[in-house]
């Protein structure tokens, strides 16, 4: 399992971190994989292991609406979200708006896109931010990704108890 988590770069062995998170910067899951891998076949293994218990009844594990970056844009992950009834907030990218535009008619509708729900995206990088605050995890001293997905799951238990405490 430890070679399927590293990848070669020109740096030396690496991985990526693919996350989510709530509204409130707490992250809800961790999706360790090779550095080099591409980030949109990753969109429905985050989705699928979202799982947010409340205070009665089933965990949650379909949210009302998924705001991610242009990498995620793919017509696999809208059709995924489309099938499960969320709502996508992705932006689509450049050479695929062209790609349907050059198709004229028979290219589809443009894929709408709500730029108020879109502004909520910033809250998967303050996550990371948070997550970066401990430097074991900002500069990957890990040398087993086994160990550092570990550290990532300690880290999203600390920012979750902290969140939990009452302000003053």
């Amino acid at each position: 399992m430890t070679a399927a988590l590293l990848g070669r770069s020109r740096g030396g062995l690496t991985s990526k971190v693919h996350l989510a998170s709530d509204p409130r910067c707490r992250p809800l899951t961790f999706v360790l994989t090779e550095g080099q891998a591409a980030d949109s076949p990753r969109f429905v293994p985050v989705l699928d292991a979202i799982k947010v218990r409340g205070p009665v009844g089933r965990p949650r594990t379909r949210p009302d609406a998924v705001a991610a970056d242009k990498a995620y844009s793919s017509r696999a992950n809208r059709a995924h979200l489309r099938r499960r009834g969320i709502k996508a907030v992705i932006p689509v990218k450049a050479d695929q708006a062209a790609n349907r535009k050059n198709k004229g008619r028979h290219g589809g509708r443009p894929h709408s896109h709500d730029a108020e729900l879109y502004k909520g995206r910033n809250t998967v990088e303050r996550c990371i931010n948070k997550i970066k605050a401990w430097r074991g995890l900002a500069t990957r001293y890990d040398k087993k990704p086994e160990s550092y997905l570990a550290g990532l799951h300690l880290r999203g238990a600390v920012i979750w108890m902290r969140s939990l405490q009452p302000t003053s």
